[in-house]
């Protein structure tokens, strides 16, 4: 059983350190920090005009994969969700529709996992004040101590990696999908159908045209280049037919472009456009931080004791615990909003909302269960108490009959035997008075000597060893 349960605890471990290199993974993909760019070269080229040189960065298309890459595991997971964001676009007619109503949608499809999440972390938190209880009782033995906490969680239905899994599954769907977010040609366009070489030739096109803001070595070219791509239709066409303009705004708003911190400076794209960027990634970290804030809060109601009490004391070190995870991750999502396209806050707005409002209904729903386990545990706890306080006062009031008779410590065998001894003693002094007699003569038998007042034989005879001297002699 130990070993199982140690087994248990390693597998818990693993899959939060996975979830956490899968979050980490995730971010710094989102960030460009793990950016694989296509092999970029100098390549000088002579200005229209004034016949001077200027030198260009340009794909090296000599380096570029002619072939296509084969697919790998999250390409199958980005494939059907490429042709459900590609319909909605071409339902809507704008990016930014697209975006959320794409958005509704995977948090609809995840729903299930995220239901199971949010079970299991309201079942960790509830057992929280008993964890802890069980920290203090083994500070000194650690290995007990997970064996005991592993037989709580088997106890009361809540595996640690349970929570785990159900935290890492949605993250392992929703990182391919901000793949499709971040490069819209080549999954809306092409499905992910595309060699490394073809996808050169397009960004040439654009570095040639030397467009304001492309970069090719830019881990988001592909979204910069959508709204320039009806400026070259005709030569993008020739490489590819697939490739057909977007319309990338949004509320007066460019998604396809990254806000800048200093907005003031952007003002030449519009007044409306530079601040609705700016405030993007600034709503998508603050409804994070509400998401974060309000779910600790409704999480921290089901926080109860042995009983099925609410342990406010408990519930209020929880949220200290988890107050710097409240402020790295909305602060992370303001951070990421700031180096990536806009269409990626706003996808993150809408997804936050949603959150919120499901996080809100699973809240109720599983603290109606928890609610109803809680009153059964305190009917419980009240008839124990009940139970406790009736034999006490039972003890107490034998107590006071007899003081210095039956302690409260006496089981009930002793009890019981004292008692009869006592009626016994109560009915001999009955008998005694209602037939007085000779008590000394009454307590010598015919057989006592006074010589011998020890002797208890009834075949006692005083003169048998005096017989047996005269017969010898």
């Amino acid at each position: 059983m130990k070993r199982t349960d140690q087994n248990k605890h390693r597998l818990s471990r693993l899959l939060s350190l996975l979830l956490v290199l899968t979050l980490v993974a995730g971010l710094l993909l989102l960030s460009g920090c793990a950016n694989r760019t296509m092999p970029t070269k100098e390549e000088k080229v002579t200005v229209e005009g004034s016949g001077e040189e200027e030198t260009l960065t340009v794909v090296d298309l000599d380096e570029c994969k002619s072939e296509v890459d084969q697919r790998n595991f999250f390409d199958y997971i980005k494939i059907p969700f490429a042709y459900l964001l590609e319909w909605l676009y071409n339902f809507t007619s704008n990016y930014g529709l697209a975006l959320i109503l794409f958005a509704l949608i995977v948090k609809i499809l995840l729903f299930p996992t995220t239901a199971l999440s949010k079970k299991s972390m309201m079942k960790m938190s509830r057992l929280t004040p008993r964890v802890k209880e069980l920290e203090k009782q083994y500070a000194d033995d650690k290995q007990k101590y997970q064996v005991e906490v592993n037989k709580l969680y088997k106890e009361e239905g809540a595996g640690g990696c349970g929570g785990c899994l159900w935290g890492l599954l949605p993250m392992l769907i929703l990182i391919p999908l901000y793949q499709i977010i971040r490069a819209p040609i080549t999954w809306l366009m092409f499905h992910g159908d595309v060699s490394q070489r073809t996808m050169g030739e397009i960004a040439n096109i654009f570095v040639r045209a030397k467009v304001s803001g492309f970069d090719p070595k830019s881990f988001y070219w592909e979204v910069q280049a959508m709204p320039h791509i009806k400026d070259f239709l005709p030569e993008l066409q020739a490489i590819s037919e697939k490739i057909t303009p977007m319309n990338t705004k949004f509320l007066g708003i460019e998604l396809a472009t990254i806000p800048k911190l200093q907005f003031w400076k952007n003002f030449d794209s519009g007044a409306w456009n530079a601040v609705g960027q700016f405030l993007l990634p600034l709503i998508s970290g603050g409804i994070n931080w509400a998401s974060m804030w309000i779910s600790q809060k409704m999480n921290n109601t089901v926080i109860v004791n042995e009983k099925g009490e609410k342990d406010a004391e408990m519930a209020k070190k929880s949220s200290q615990q988890n107050m710097t995870m409240m402020l790295m991750m909305p602060l992370m999502s303001i951070y990421i909003g700031f180096v990536a396209p806009a269409g990626l806050s706003l996808y993150w707005i809408i997804q936050g909302i949603v959150s919120l409002v499901q996080d809100i209904f699973l809240t109720k729903h599983y603290k109606k269960v928890y609610d109803a386990e809680d009153a059964v545990k305190q009917a419980k706890a009240a008839e124990a108490a009940a139970r406790e306080a009736e034999l006490e006062r039972v003890r107490a009031q034998k107590r006071a009959e007899n003081p210095d008779g039956i302690e409260g410590s006496v089981s009930k065998k002793k009890q019981q035997q004292r008692e009869k001894q006592e009626q016994a003693a109560k009915e001999a002094a009955y008998r005694a008075a209602k037939a007085p007699v000779d008590a000394e003569a009454e307590s010598k038998p015919d057989w006592y000597d006074e010589a011998r007042p020890h002797s208890r034989g009834r075949n006692y005879d005083p003169d048998r060893y005096k017989k047996n001297k005269d017969k010898q002699e």
